[in-house]
């Protein structure tokens, strides 16, 4: 299970985020920094716990503090696709945080190493590629209504699931309702209304992290249901294995690189 979240962990900062941050037109000097502070920090995964690794992920975790600052201070209008852009460019904080917690073996606030470990993901994907993906589909419908909600729900849910760590299973899961049909409003209006106009060369990227979401929100939603419910659920190297590897690669990876190749208006 480690190597493979290292490997989601890995692209997520090494790809994935500097992907989201053009499209949404993130500062100019924080994108350059982006890859000289992310590679250090992505090294450190591999590397033994302990303060060297931590070391490390620290100018990883001071750039994501000016992007949040950044976002915050941009931040105009509580338009439905502003704000979701907003709390995703804050979101890498958290997973920062995280991360120089977790290399360091300090279980920040509490938390056990591996649910630190497990959030690195959680915010890098959820919070800040899912939110950036829903404002996209939110202004490329025209600011309709399933892609405000799209866009409310996603990071709604995302902060939502967690506050449910401090609080109880039932809020995560409820967190988890409220991302699961945010992201399914995303495939549905991706499918339905954006690849329709996209470039012909688009739609299969749209097409695959489409249907990905609704495999990946599943599997999401039975996990927390399966702390409340006596619903049979996968364990966390399955759902590392599953959800988190679909996630990274079909749906994340597949709808940036297809939202940097379309020409439809963002």
């Amino acid at each position: 299970m480690v190597v493979l979240l290292n490997l989601v962990d890995a692209l997520a900062m090494l790809v994935l985020v500097p992907l989201a941050l053009r499209l949404v037109g993130a500062p100019v000097a924080v994108r350059r920094v982006w890859p000289w502070v992310a590679l250090p920090a992505a090294v450190a995964l591999w590397l033994p716990r302990g303060t060297g690794a931590a070391l490390l992920a620290v100018p990883y975790l001071a750039l994501t503090v000016v992007l949040a600052a950044g976002a915050v201070r941009g931040l105009r209008r509580f338009a439905a696709a502003d704000v979701a852009v907003a709390t995703g460019l804050a979101a890498p904080v958290v997973a920062a945080s995280a991360l120089v917690a977790e290399r360091a073996g300090h279980r920040l606030l509490g938390f056990p190493l591996e649910t630190l470990a497990l959030t690195v993901p959680h915010l890098h994907y959820a919070g800040l590629v899912a939110a950036v993906v829903a404002a996209l589909v939110c202004r490329a419908t025209g600011d309709s209504m399933l892609g405000r909600a799209a866009a409310w729900c996603v990071p709604a849910g995302t902060g939502t699931v967690l506050v449910g760590y401090f609080l109880s299973d039932e809020v995560e899961l409820v967190g988890a309702g409220l991302l699961t049909l945010g992201m399914w409003l995303v495939a549905g209006l991706t499918v339905t209304r954006i690849r329709t106009t996209a470039p012909r060369r688009v739609r299969v990227l749209f097409t695959i992290s489409s249907g990905m979401l609704v495999v990946t929100m599943l599997l999401a939603l039975d996990w927390a249901a399966g702390h409340v419910f006596p619903v049979p659920h996968l364990s966390i190297p399955w759902m590392v294995a599953t959800h988190g590897l679909l996630n990274a690669v079909g749906f994340a990876l597949c709808a940036l690189l297809a939202w940097r190749r379309t020409e439809i208006p963002r």
